[in-house]
């Protein structure tokens, strides 16, 4: 499932279609698809792992799920996985294998902006006040927690807490204040990294946890286990990496 990060290099390249009327919409997403004809691209926000084309009254949020993906200016998959097609002089979006819907303006308005970790309206405040009312969270989920740390991944999760050397499995309440400082403020420090690492295609060569079979720092042999409610894999060192 791509990032926080991914999605914001989605934007980029999307980005030179802002302002420009759609001439035709296709595709076998489960929409309306007429509604969009004509209409003229406003704006492009992120929000985590979405991305939302934002038109006058209406906006189409597209989620690339697990294995989504898309192209610009031309359609480079078959017809039977392109959920959404946007047609516009000279050029088009074109988005495969994804969750597409229509949301309107009020939805936009009630989402969490400021739990983006990648946005400038981030806000580390909100996030230390969530992850104290989860004392008995595990911090692999409340790092993949949505609502908590939008846009972040498996990946960025057990790079985040290799970093900061705690255990998956750690619970929230027995995690002192400032590794939850800690914890909040590299979730926003390595999505940058992440960004400018994926910018250079070089991401992996950064790894220092994730899909590793030793510890870069001791040597010793590194723990990949499945953890917490969504049993998502985690990468982890115990000698380097403390059980709170």
């Amino acid at each position: 499932m791509p990032e926080g990060p991914s999605i914001i290099l989605m934007k980029e390249n999307l980005q030179k279609l802002v302002g420009k009327k759609v001439i035709e919409a296709h595709g076998n997403a489960k929409i309306d698809h007429p509604i969009l004809k004509g209409k003229i691209l406003k704006e492009i926000r992120t929000f985590g792992k979405q991305t939302y084309l934002v038109f006058d009254d209406i906006a189409v949020r597209i989620h690339l799920l697990m294995f989504g993906s898309y192209s610009v200016d031309e359609q480079t998959k078959p017809d039977r996985q392109l959920r959404l097609a946007l047609i516009f002089k000279g050029s088009g979006m074109y988005f495969y294998t994804c969750s597409v819907k229509l949301v309107d303006s009020e939805f936009l308005a009630a989402i969490d902006w400021e739990a983006d970790v990648m946005s400038d309206e981030w806000n580390p405040k909100k996030a230390e006040k969530k992850l104290k009312s989860k004392p008995e969270m595990m911090v692999c989920d409340a790092l993949m927690n949505q609502d908590i740390f939008s846009g972040v991944g498996n990946i960025i999760k057990n790079e985040v807490l290799f970093r900061i050397e705690v255990q998956p499995e750690s619970l929230l309440g027995n995690m002192p204040a400032k590794k939850i400082k800690e914890l909040i403020a590299e979730a926003r420090n390595y999505s940058f990294d992440f960004l400018k690492w994926k910018r250079e295609f070089t991401l992996k060569k950064h790894w220092l946890a994730h899909t590793k079979s030793v510890c870069p720092k001791c040597g010793e042999k590194l723990i990949k286990k499945q953890t917490g409610l969504g049993k998502r894999r985690s990468f982890y060192c115990e000698k380097d990496q403390k059980l709170y």
